[in-house]
């Protein structure tokens, strides 16, 4: 077994290394042909120190920036090989590579940057945090009622945009001696004012199962992923009605640390393709598409871990499951949403028809869910987040203006 490890764990490496490679190329192949970026021009700055597995962080900002970039010019600072590569693949938004610290700075120098937003909690924010004269404001990548929302490394960014009322009551009572009104502005959910794309199946009579596991996660307090637990069963057991689409749309980062999540997520693959085979019309979708939105909109019923999707879906106010951690020490809070949502056992996932009936069966349950999609995201009439959040970067924008004002053009 060892000898077994070691030859995937060499195997692995050889792959990340012939992939950073291809992606070095071909990241200073399009920078070449790009040009320098027009100096004096950007506003607003997006820093992202990952490589291409945390892409889906910032895909799901694309559409909120690119319509703030129409008045603050938007473009992304990022650090790693694969992640520069990614970004500049998909186009979406003007990309600074900056490997160095020293690259970072000519940044800066090149450009007015006001504000620095932050997608995540990569411990290489820490370099960029450096930089005083512009804000440093923490967007995250979702809500959700993970560990992860309540971390003290909020305290690290000028200022945080949050949901609603849900994620300030919930720093609130994490947090010490955190200014919540002055350093919080609440936006609801932007991203669900642009809930892209067109399923890629007919209307028809089949009723449409949203499972969106996340990952498996890196530490016993964070086992939130579901696929080798509840996963399998719950997939198999629609797959055989015939009366059951089945959109699976696993986390990116399925299987990075546990190789028995990665397979029991290969089978999931795998029995979608076989069962599509074998009923051309059934059009079961394992979804890796890079925007989310369709499938949240369009899914009869949503099968979820405790994670970001959670509440992505909650924004819609439409029926969902979530399925309860299987490991004990897996951190639980349920003071918001998850003291009355709807849960779905290890061991109930093999009857999830019976349980998706009884979900859909509930009329009172929109209105349930109505309330509590008060609580996470305030209005959530269409338009009204992203008015929410042009507003905070405006208001942002005028406390630099004062700070500019006052403090005068010395050095950072």
């Amino acid at each position: 077994m060892p000898l077994a490890r070691d030859a995937r764990l060499a195997v692995g490496l050889l792959r990340k290394a012939v992939a950073t490679r291809t992606a070095r190329r071909d990241l200073h192949r399009a920078l070449a042909e790009r040009g320098p970026l027009p100096e004096r021009t950007f506003r607003i700055a997006v820093y992202f120190a990952d490589g291409a597995v945390n892409m889906y962080q910032m895909r799901q900002w694309y559409a909120p920036l690119r319509e703030l970039a129409e008045t603050w010019p938007v473009v992304v600072i990022s650090r790693a090989i694969r992640g520069a590569d990614a970004l500049l693949k998909d186009g979406e938004l003007p990309v600074a590579y900056a490997p160095t610290v020293r690259d970072v700075e000519q940044v800066l120098a090149d450009q007015d940057i006001r504000l620095v937003f932050y997608v995540n909690q990569n411990t290489r924010n820490f370099q960029m945090f450096r930089y005083g004269r512009r804000w440093h404001v923490f967007i995250n990548h979702g809500e959700s009622d993970k560990m992860y929302m309540t971390t003290n490394q909020f305290k690290a960014y000028d200022y945080a945009f949050v949901a609603g009322d849900a994620a300030r009551a919930r720093l609130g009572r994490v947090l010490w001696d955190y200014d919540l009104d002055r350093r919080t502005f609440s936006i609801g959910r932007p991203q669900a004012d642009q809930a892209a794309g067109e399923p890629p199946y007919p209307a028809d009579e089949r009723t449409v199962v949203l499972y969106a596991p996340t990952w498996e996660g890196d530490r016993p307090s964070a086992h939130y992923g579901s696929i080798r637990t509840h996963g399998e069963a719950l997939v198999s057991a629609l797959l055989a009605t015939g009366r059951h689409r089945v959109v699976y749309r696993p986390h990116p980062r399925s299987g990075v640390v546990d190789p028995e999540y990665g397979a029991a997520n290969a089978r999931i693959v795998a029995a979608l393709a076989a069962a599509n085979r074998a009923d051309p019309a059934a059009h079961h979708v394992h979804d890796t598409s890079p925007a989310l939105g369709w499938q949240l909109r369009s899914a009869d019923l949503a099968v979820l871990d405790i994670s970001a999707m959670v509440y992505d879906r909650l924004a819609f106010a439409a029926p969902l499951l979530i399925t309860r951690p299987s490991d004990p020490e897996a951190e639980v809070d349920e003071t918001g949403y998850l003291s009355a949502c709807e849960w779905l056992d290890a061991e109930s996932s093999g009857d999830i028809v019976g349980e998706a009936d009884r979900v859909l069966g509930d009329p009172d349950a929109v209105e349930r869910l109505h309330t509590w999609v008060r609580h996470y995201f305030g209005d959530t009439t269409p338009g009204a987040s992203t008015a929410r959040f042009r507003a905070a970067v405006q208001e942002l924008m005028d406390r630099w203006e004062t700070w500019h004002a006052r403090e005068g053009d010395r050095p950072v």
